[in-house]
């Protein structure tokens, strides 16, 4: 059946949609570009504007997003630095060449013919992530998604010729416009892609790395851990603090992405309890209860025991650890009535806090003590 508000239109899909397709992958939101028309038109045809920069609007029934075809023009530094033209004599042609990959410059119209003029088709095949052309030197967060599709794509090689581009841009000092926020944006979904590592090396091999990432210590580790924290399927907090675990600038790092409270907390928080951890699994069976304990004070694991079991799932990546077990240690301790510790010892208000520790200590005593063991 035809679609009324876009009968009559020039419209295709482009983008992320047409490549998935093609690459045989689950089909995610369309986006679609309209050659032809005016943002009146648009709205006469009952599209909704959403955009702010240049013209976008929300198809009246599906909420699909339909931006008029449009040039850019560099007008400043960074990724917001840009003048953008959508009259009607832009064609498809001309908004595809803006793009940032050739993989990501291909449309298809309503008919499903595909419209291919940068050869991004050949470069599916071929598994290359290439640039579209000189144009991409303009906008600085065009690396950090190179090296994101090089996370997700993992069996795509990236062009010497647009590694040798981002080099260039990089000693141009166009990532140092890069805002924290948009910084985050990209890794974060990088580090959740299937094969993290693969980003932060391309980030290295364009010499980008210091530039968005200041102060990160990466090793052979460090990206192996990463990985693995993909295969595990870990949540980002876990992965992050990974990320981080080996840089002794993680909290100012954390600080200047202004990454989200629960990511900046997993990192600082799981090199003192891969540290713990060693220390407790080589204690005796007493010391052992007491370093348990003394563990989950110092991660607030009483009031947060949710947060506490995911940062042992991301210990879980570098050490042996009973998962099932420590949260039964936890819920032990957690199980001792505060309240009527507290009325034993009335009178002697001084004594609750010890009595109460030495409660929870013979809680976890009485658990099986094999908690934590290196795996290496």
């Amino acid at each position: 059946m035809s679609d009324p508000a876009i009968q009559g239109l020039q419209a295709y899909i482009v983008g992320g949609a047409v490549r998935d397709e093609l690459l045989g992958l689950p089909a995610g939101d369309r986006d679609w570009v309209v050659v032809g028309a005016t943002p009146e038109d648009m709205v006469r045809r009952g599209f909704l504007p959403v955009g702010g920069d240049f013209p976008v609007f929300l198809h009246p029934e599906t909420r699909e997003e339909y931006a008029l075809a449009r040039t850019e023009r560099k007008s400043g530094r960074g990724y917001k630095g840009f003048t953008f033209y959508t009259g009607r004599d832009v064609t498809l042609e001309d908004d595809l060449r803006r793009r940032d990959l050739t993989v990501n410059a291909i449309a298809r119209d309503a008919g499903g013919r595909l419209v291919d003029p940068l050869g991004g088709v050949r470069d599916l095949h071929d598994r290359v992530l290439r640039h579209v052309g000189p144009a991409f030197v303009e906008d600085p967060v065009r690396i950090l998604r190179l090296a994101r599709f090089a996370a997700r794509f993992t069996d795509f090689a990236v062009a010497p010729e647009t590694l040798d581009l981002c080099r260039a841009m990089v000693a141009a000092g166009e990532a140092d416009a890069l805002v924290p926020e948009r910084v985050w944006k990209e890794i974060s979904r990088g580090l959740m892609a299937q094969q993290p590592s693969r980003m932060f090396q391309v980030l290295a091999q364009a010499c980008a790395l210091p530039r968005v990432l200041p102060g990160l210590v990466l090793s052979e580790d460090v990206l192996s851990d990463v990985d693995a924290a993909a295969q595990a399927g870990l949540p980002l907090p876990s992965r992050y603090a990974l990320l981080c675990r080996a840089s002794p600038e993680a909290g100012a790092l954390s600080a200047r992405l202004r990454v989200p409270a629960e990511c900046a907390d997993h990192a600082r928080l799981l090199p003192m309890v891969l540290e713990a951890l060693q220390e407790a699994g080589r204690a005796d069976e007493k010391d052992g209860a007491a370093a348990r304990l003394n563990l989950m004070e110092r991660c607030d694991a009483l009031r947060k025991p949710d947060r506490f079991i995911g940062l042992l799932r991301a210990a879980a990546i570098r050490t042996a650890l009973d998962i099932a077990a420590w949260r039964a240690d936890v819920d032990a301790v957690r199980g001792i009535d505060a309240g009527a510790i507290a009325k034993q010892c009335q009178g002697q208000p001084e004594r609750i806090k010890e009595a109460l520790r030495q409660a929870r200590l013979e809680a976890l005593r009485a658990m099986p003590s094999d908690r934590a063991g290196m795996a290496d």
